[in-house]
């Protein structure tokens, strides 16, 4: 018999703030984070020069040189995150997490760039004078995993998502399907990514990247018809996955149960994505679940503002839930913070529920006649009374996942 799985803690790093009320705050304000980037003028021959990065980040004190010495920037995000999830959770210093029956599903698209620059002057200059022992450690893109593992102690299962845009999402479902099977009592899961000008440059070299470089406020732009691409951010969630019983034993506060997840992918095209495969996933998922699209209250939508991307899974979504079903996303507050995205949008959509409303898509000001006609959420805030809501990614290399949540009652 399948065990039941609950989310029990949340804990956060974006650009918006690392507590649920500062991040509510932004939400209910219409604020995004997005700057201008004066520290990417240093590349003349990039476009773009907006994203969401979080300023002023530090790892919390207690963690001195010798810890930190093998984590990047992304890592310690990730770490952070972590840290807060489990004090949200009530399981700091508890005897499950060393147990073995504590594991880690976690993903990013890589890790980190500053450490890699550390070996690419082996390539260019010949010479390994910049390369350390931790150079690996901070460049693998299972860092962030491996460092959660390491300095909280679990040592039960272990998954390392990297595919990019549904690494986080990915971590959340992998989790899910350890506990409902019986192989881990607790899942530390979710996603994490530090901002690099490299990534802007991918995004530059496909034309999918926003140069409203003027007007930070106004990008992205989500399945509206001025939207120019994406805008890049970063940051780390992490969400405590509980096996029921065991949360209920301990008299946890339940924030959620996940009671559906798929994944698949669309086999067609490296970075154009396929309208029926995203369709497929959603209904995979619903399946997992046992529900029909009727059940779904509200949907968190990929919402990338590229213009492949924003079509398909507007059409993908329609042609199952139809024109009813609440629809926004929140990639236009936080950016595009791939590895994160997945876990930061199901972290703050959990929030919503459990209070009863949910965020419009900010700047979706003139939806694009050429994206399907759905209950796109505009302007402000909307009260939404619903039980169960889904969460959708969508990543390069046509990797996709879907995620259903159920408000928990006692």
């Amino acid at each position: 018999m399948n065990k039941r799985v609950v989310i029990t803690g949340t804990g956060n790093v974006c650009v918006l703030g690392h507590h649920w009320s500062e991040i509510k705050a932004s939400l209910l304000n219409c604020k995004n984070g997005v700057r201008y980037m004066t520290e990417w003028d240093a590349y003349p021959d990039l476009q773009t020069r907006l994203a969401a990065p979080v300023d002023h980040f530090a790892m919390p004190e207690h963690y001195g040189p010798k810890k930190k010495r093998g984590m990047g920037r992304v890592a310690q995000m990730a770490v952070a995150a972590t840290e807060y999830a489990l004090a949200d959770a009530q399981l700091a210093g508890h005897p499950i997490i060393k147990s073995g029956q504590t594991g880690v599903a976690y993903g990013s698209a890589t890790g980190s760039s500053e450490a890699a620059m550390e070996f690419f002057n082996l390539l260019d200059n010949k010479t390994t004078q910049s390369i350390s022992g931790t150079t690996y450690l901070r460049m693998m893109s299972h860092s962030a995993a491996v460092n959660i593992s390491v300095l909280f102690g679990t040592s039960g299962r272990m998954y390392t998502t990297t595919s990019a845009c549904t690494a986080g999402s990915q971590g959340i479902g992998y989790a899910y399907e350890a506990i409902r099977a019986g192989q881990q009592t607790v899942m530390l899961a979710g996603g994490a990514e530090e901002l690099c000008p490299t990534q802007a440059a991918v995004f530059d070299s496909v034309y999918s990247a926003s140069l409203k470089n003027s007007e930070p406020e106004k990008s992205p732009r989500p399945f509206d018809r001025a939207r120019d691409g994406l805008v890049l951010g970063e940051g780390a969630s992490t969400l405590v996955l509980e096996e029921r019983d065991f949360a209920l034993s301990r008299g946890a506060n339940i924030l959620a149960e996940i009671v559906g997840f798929a994944t698949n992918c669309d086999g067609t095209h490296l970075v154009r994505p396929n309208k029926k495969t995203m369709t497929k996933v959603m209904a995979l998922a619903l399946n997992d679940a046992q529900l029909t699209p009727q059940d779904i209250g509200y949907i968190s939508g990929h919402g990338t503002a590229t213009i492949h991307g924003d079509i398909a899974e507007s059409h993908a979504t329609y042609d199952l839930f139809g024109a009813d079903t609440p629809f926004s996303t929140l990639k236009g507050y936080l950016g595009h913070s791939l590895g994160a995205c997945g876990a930061l949008e199901a972290s703050a959509a959990i929030r919503m529920m459990n209070e009863g409303w949910f965020n419009p898509t900010v700047n979706l000001d003139d939806i694009d006649p050429r994206c399907a006609a759905l209950d796109y959420i505009q302007h402000q805030a909307r009260d939404v009374n619903t039980n169960i809501m889904m969460s959708n990614n969508f990543a390069f290399g046509g990797v996709n996942t879907s995620l259903i949540f159920k408000r928990h009652k006692s």
